[in-house]
């Protein structure tokens, strides 16, 4: 009565990981000890015997030279006489210059990846490098939080979110605005509808879907467009006294603040924000559109005029019974500093310019 479900049991799963506890995933008739490469200590590494093994996504697999041969991630051996320090570089390109030479890696090309994807996309909804080490065992520690592959099937079947509250808020562009607040039911982060006066819902609304960005919307950073185009959003929506913003707390296009920093620090050294992202091991994006589709369902809307440049995040609407029947364009915020970050979003993302 009082066990926890799949979406609990996923949810405490996230936080162990992210504190550098060991989680265990039951595949079938085997048992995984979990472990996040960035949170490891010293002292569990120095635990696990010669016969663990690795787990790095395809994209960061390439940025090593080596083969994911598991589709989109790869599986190897783990060289107990490499130390704790080698292990962590594996994860975090900061130190490829430091560890130049990691390899030569042994491929495991037999038996079941699923504990290890698992493990590896657990790391992403924790906002965690997305590298794991892993080691079969024979006995589960009860104290230690338990996950099947039923379960992480089950949680990913519930979309549902949860209306926490709504109060009226006055903001600058209107007195007339409304700030809902929605939680998801898995546990991560709480998202944000503000809606600017009373938005007629048998019309489309005009809606911006706004993945929250510390540095351009508080800081007013002048490496992306992002806080020029919150503000712009709001002040278009004040102009027509009707609209709803979607804030989503889905940073970095759904990797966090702090590997939005790491992948800033490669910038640095020239790569674009594509190429930073897959030498961290992410995609391009990560980010899921869903949630924003069906806050708007929660509010009573169906259709949208769609303030964006992001095509992505039309198809993800349509496809999720959001009906975009216009995109209303939203360039401004170009400068000297975001000039290749926008060029990139044109070229690698397919971007409306």
């Amino acid at each position: 009565m009082f066990s926890p479900t799949s979406i609990e049991l996923l949810d405490r799963a996230r936080n162990d990981l992210r504190i550098g506890l060991p989680i265990c995933i039951i595949d079938n008739d085997q048992s995984w000890l979990i472990f996040a490469i960035e949170t490891i200590s010293k002292e569990r590494f120095s635990l696990l015997n010669e016969n663990a093994e690795f787990s790095i996504t395809k994209r960061r697999a390439k940025t090593l030279k080596t083969t994911a041969y598991d589709k989109n991630i790869g599986r190897f051996k783990l060289d107990k006489s490499k130390d704790w320090r080698w292990v962590k570089a594996i994860a975090d390109p900061a130190d490829d210059l430091n560890y130049p030479m990691k390899g030569p890696f042994v491929p495991i090309r037999v038996g079941s990846p699923n504990a290890h994807k698992i493990g590896l996309n657990l790391c992403k909804q924790a906002r965690l490098l997305p590298a794991v080490l892993a080691q079969k065992i024979e006995k589960i520690d009860k104290n230690l939080t338990s996950i099947t592959a039923k379960n992480v099937a089950a949680a990913s079947q519930n979309k549902n979110i949860i209306k926490i509250v709504s109060a009226n808020l006055p903001i600058k562009v209107s007195k007339s605005s409304k700030l809902h607040v929605f939680r998801h039911e898995n546990g991560t982060e709480e998202n944000y509808a503000i809606e600017i006066g009373s938005p007629n819902r048998s019309l489309p609304v005009l809606c911006r879907i706004h993945s929250a960005c510390f540095t351009g919307d508080l800081l007013g950073s002048l490496k992306c467009d992002c806080g020029a185009q919150l503000n712009r959003a709001l002040e278009q929506m004040g102009e027509e006294q009707s609209g709803v913003l979607l804030y989503l707390n889905q940073e970095g296009r759904g990797i966090g603040l702090t590997n939005k920093m790491r992948a800033y620090a490669l910038q640095n050294q020239g790569f674009d924000t594509v190429e930073a992202n897959h030498r961290l091991g992410f995609e391009d994006e990560e980010r899921d559109f869903e949630i924003a589709a069906n806050i708007l369902k929660n509010l009573g809307f169906n259709s949208t005029r769609l303030l964006t440049n992001n095509p992505n995040k039309i198809k993800m609407m349509n496809s999720s019974g959001i009906k975009v029947v216009e995109r209303v364009s939203l360039n401004v915020g170009k400068t000297a500093e975001n000039a290749q970050y926008l060029a990139t979003k044109v070229k690698k993302s397919g971007h409306f310019s």
